[in-house]
């Protein structure tokens, strides 16, 4: 049986050496998945400007090997423009596709609550993610759970519950997809004051 062990980071080189970690770990590629929306992703460059609204999955380059050499874009409603790899990507472009005509099958929360994510979680993750986080998500053996955690937790992964709090203390109550995308400037600017906290 599998088990999704989710990880929200500030900062995507973090992230990035989380996947390789789960990956030197024996985690396979197929069962890790991250979805950024941070400006630094693929060394600097700002990869996830000008994806358009509705956009699928388009390659990025970069010079990474494993998962992250499948980084692609993807729009998210109520997120913007990510990059995203894994098996969560796949349903992620299906879901904005959907939107794009009119149709989206439940978007970022139906997607991370199909991969066994919580939906109270999912909200949190998603709204993390439009304030410009990145999240890994890993599939894993039961047995395996407990070594995908310890790795999340060495690479500087964001306490949930405390960040939690503190969007509950500015007022949020849930994801809402509805809400306009957070400026590149306006998610440096979170990301810059959650780093204080």
């Amino acid at each position: 049986m599998m088990t999704t062990v989710t990880g929200l980071f500030d900062n995507y080189d973090d992230a990035r050496r989380a996947v390789d970690a789960l990956e030197e770990a024996g985690v396979a590629s197929s069962d890790i998945s991250i979805i950024s929306n941070n400006e630094t992703v693929d060394n600097g460059n700002l990869a996830a400007e000008g994806a358009g609204t509705g956009a699928g999955i388009g390659a990025v380059a970069g010079g990474a090997g494993g998962l992250l050499a499948g980084l692609g874009l993807v729009a998210i409603p109520g997120v913007g423009p990510v990059v995203a790899a894994g098996w969560l990507a796949a349903t992620l472009a299906g879901a904005a596709a959907g939107a794009a005509v009119g149709g989206a099958a439940g978007g970022i929360i139906g997607a991370l609550t199909d991969s066994g994510v919580p939906e109270q979680e999912a909200e949190f993750y998603a709204e993390s993610l439009r304030r410009g986080g990145t999240v890994v998500i890993a599939r894993v053996n039961e047995s395996h759970v407990d070594i995908a955690t310890s790795i999340l937790q060495r690479s500087n992964v964001v306490d949930p519950v405390a960040r939690r709090r503190l969007y509950e203390d500015e007022g949020w109550t849930r994801f809402d997809e509805a809400a306009p995308p957070y400026s590149a400037e306006e998610r440096q600017r979170l990301r810059d004051r959650y780093r204080q906290v």
